[in-house]
């Protein structure tokens, strides 16, 4: 069975990629096979220094069209392939751009190609670059000046990151991984509907232990709260992700917490609103209702005279509920796992929980799948989301909730 393709908003967006001189280079080949994959077209310009680093050659292979190099380049009929190249491309993205480059940026150097279609490219073609340089390099005084520059000069600028570099030093300098910079791609296309908000969601199972080796859970797997994450943030906001157990990755740009009990989920949350406010709270984990009163020190063993153990339950906290009552609550989104009679469960849950919008869900039609379907309740009634993989239908969800926010 073929793996189903998720619709990216790279898809059939025509983005130049600017190669400067720099080790990264290398990262950028999987960037480009990446940017293709997602079904963008890319247009490869490198400069004569990354040509020192990887070959035209292989950048042709890779974007599926002819490279270039040279300002003079007589392919163009008119001479003027820093016009030609950039009137009709959707971003610009230079990765990795160096300390010259961002020097260029900077001051309106144009003395090569790359450097000329930067300065020439239409107001409305957003410029994007991805530094790479050693940790000396970035933190010297003229290359921070330059940086305060381009950002008041309207660029996007991606990383850099911290870590190893090639040079065998430490620190901050390295060019994002080719992932990061598709992540902070894809948001550059997405409206800024959450523009600044405080926005703090839960996601995935809660674990209650029995004993030490045992516990109950459920089958939530985090994949819509995950995704609800990275839209968010795709969005503008900045996120904490409280997170019970879950294999995922942590979405690019989104601030992790992990727990495991219901009861730990409670506190985080908590002492998240008690330490910042925040505007949107979106409660999407699957919580346990109840918890094991007498769990035991040790594993409870299985013997032939051993009589069956007796559970006592008692109820976790209403994370939701609680959030709700706050005296200054921020806007607050539930989530309703139903496994019959959604319109009417879920319904009555949004007014029990007293919030203002709630989604609704078969919880055992979603659990673990990368596919969903959504129905909105609020005061005014209901709406449904067609279904669609996890990540469209989060955007989707956090367009409707920037819309009331």
């Amino acid at each position: 069975m073929k793996d189903k393709i998720m619709i990216s908003r790279l898809a059939n967006k025509k983005i130049l990629l600017g190669l400067t001189g720099g080790i990264a280079c290398y990262k950028v080949a999987d960037l480009c096979r990446s940017l293709r994959k997602l079904g963008a077209e890319v247009q490869v310009v490198m400069t004569q220094s990354a040509t020192q680093f990887i070959t035209p050659v292989t950048m042709q292979a890779l974007s599926g069209n002819p490279v270039y190099t040279d300002q003079w380049d007589t392919r163009f009929a008119n001479n003027m392939p820093h016009i030609d190249l950039t009137r009709d491309v959707d971003a610009i993205l230079i990765a990795p751009c160096s300390t010259n480059f961002m020097y260029k940026l900077a001051h309106g150097a144009c003395d090569d190609l790359l450097s000329t279609l930067c300065i020439a490219r239409p107001n409305h073609v957003p410029l994007m670059i991805a530094p790479a340089m050693n940790v000396e390099m970035w933190t010297n005084p003229a290359t921070q000046r330059n940086l305060a520059q381009i950002k008041q000069d309207g660029l996007h600028i991606f990383g850099p990151a911290a870590g190893e570099q090639a040079c065998g030093e430490v620190g901050m300098g390295r060019m994002l991984e080719p992932s990061d910079i598709l992540a902070e791609l894809e948001a550059a296309f997405q409206k800024k509907t959450l523009a600044g908000k405080q926005v703090l969601i839960t996601a995935g199972p809660t674990f209650e232990p029995i004993d030490p080796v045992r516990g109950i859970t459920n089958l939530s797997s985090g994949k819509m709260g995950y995704a609800i994450a990275q839209a968010a943030w795709e969005a503008g906001a900045n996120v904490t992700l409280v997170s019970g157990p879950s294999a995922l990755t942590t979405p690019y740009g989104v601030s992790r917490i992990s727990v495991q009990t219901a009861q730990q989920m409670h506190d985080a949350v908590m002492a998240q609103l008690n330490f910042r406010r925040k505007d949107i709270f979106i409660a999407v984990a699957a919580v346990a209702d109840w918890r094991i009163a007498n769990t035991s020190d040790q594993k409870i063993k299985k013997t032939a005279d051993s009589p069956t153990p007796q559970l006592v339950f008692t109820e976790n906290p209403d994370i939701l509920a609680n959030v709700a009552a706050r005296k200054d609550p921020p806007y607050c989104v539930g989530f309703a796992a139903e496994s019959e009679n959604l319109l009417e469960y879920a319904a009555a849950k949004r007014i029990k929980k007293n919030v203002p919008l709630l989604v609704g869900n078969i919880g055992h039609q979603t659990f673990g799948q990368d596919e969903n379907e959504l129905v909105l309740f609020d005061a005014n009634g209901h709406q449904a989301l067609p279904r669609a993989d996890k990540l469209s239908l989060a955007r989707l969800l956090v367009d409707e909730i920037g819309a009331r926010v």
